[in-house]
């Protein structure tokens, strides 16, 4: 009996904490992407992520996400060239 009230009560807060864990998630991806040109002045304090550059021969959009020295959460946008040219 006291081992289905413990595996109840861990369910329980393995919901609880999933439940935390979702909106954080997404209201990091609804953050507004600010676009960025080189007059545009950045406080980065603090990088949190960066995409990977992806295996094409072009110039392709990259996306950092990091914190100012205020703690706010920015994600800028800017231009990279892909990973997959080659010199040959």
């Amino acid at each position: 009996m006291k081992a289905a009230l413990v595996v109840m009560a861990l369910c329980g807060f393995s919901a609880a904490a999933m439940a935390q864990d979702g909106p954080s998630e997404i209201s990091s991806q609804a953050q507004p992407v600010e676009q960025y040109t080189y007059s545009t002045h950045l406080d980065i304090a603090k990088v949190i992520s960066v995409d990977e550059v992806p295996n094409v021969c072009s110039v392709v959009p990259q996306h950092m996400t990091y914190e100012d020295s205020q703690g706010k959460r920015h994600v800028l946008e800017y231009q990279v060239m892909g990973n997959g040219c080659s010199n040959g």
